[in-house]
């Protein structure tokens, strides 16, 4: 067995998220002024949390919050940053470019729920979920491979914190876990990432939590963490456990 932490972070803003624009993948915008100053926070609050595996999507908002919360951090300045495309954001077709407005209107339309619409070109949620398993089948054979000194025979011996009340604290869950792994990505790919955890995989709940905020976007720079853990057997890898820590924690960007 071989446990590990995840935490899952959004990017900054965009110029074209405060125009109400769709970005998806064919626009690849940097982080604005506002963006910058969040990943920036972004690292202050995590500067204490080592991390030992950094994944990122191959876009440039994600790229740039993955090096400025690396440039903060006092632990791992020299970790390899790996960007993966399927990270990438989910893919609006025709819809990019255009005022989010305009999507909803589109799927209104359709007479479907926004996040479950896929305008023409689009990806569908379950093409999105492939890439998710993708890219997970991806970090685990890494990890794995990066860790070999880390897997147990049988359960591993690591406290489970999921199920007490969180002290809030930057570390909350992975204090005393060796092996942990930052994921830098996209808003619309987390809320899918979020429904495939919950839903799919029947992640519980962690205390306290509405349901409602399953599946509400992540704001930019906010942070997702849970504790997985893998069932390691010769050469094959499987999801044996997985404990969601929080969603969509904000406590670094300011009011």
């Amino acid at each position: 067995m071989l446990a590990f932490g995840l935490t899952i972070v959004r990017h900054g803003e965009t110029q074209c998220n405060k125009d109400g624009l769709l970005q998806g993948q064919k626009i690849d915008s940097p982080l604005s002024e506002i963006g910058i100053r969040q990943s920036e926070a972004a690292g202050q609050y995590l500067r204490d949390v080592k991390f030992t595996n950094v994944f990122v999507s191959n876009m440039k908002r994600a790229k740039q919050v993955s090096r400025n919360i690396l440039a903060g951090n006092r632990t791992c300045h020299d970790i390899e940053l790996v960007a993966d495309p399927s990270l990438k954001e989910r893919s609006f077709g025709i819809a990019e470019g255009g005022r989010v407005i305009e999507m909803k209107n589109m799927a209104k339309a359709a007479g479907q729920p926004l996040p479950e619409f896929t305008p023409p070109e689009g990806e569908t949620m379950e093409q999105v979920k492939v890439r998710i398993k993708d890219f997970l089948e991806v970090m685990f054979q890494r990890i794995a491979s990066d860790h070999q000194d880390k897997i147990q025979d049988g359960e591993t011996s690591i406290p489970d914190e999921t199920d007490r009340a969180l002290a809030g604290l930057p570390d909350d869950g992975v204090l005393n876990v060796p092996v942990h792994a930052l994921v830098v990505g996209h808003g619309a790919y987390m809320s899918i990432a979020m429904r495939y955890f919950f839903e799919d995989v029947k992640c519980p709940m962690p205390r306290g939590l509405d349901a409602a905020q399953q599946y509400s976007i992540c704001p930019n720079t906010g942070m997702c963490r849970f504790i997985i853990t893998l069932k390691c057997s010769n050469a094959d890898l499987a999801l044996s456990d997985l404990k969601c820590v929080f969603i969509n924690r904000r406590d670094h960007i300011k009011s």
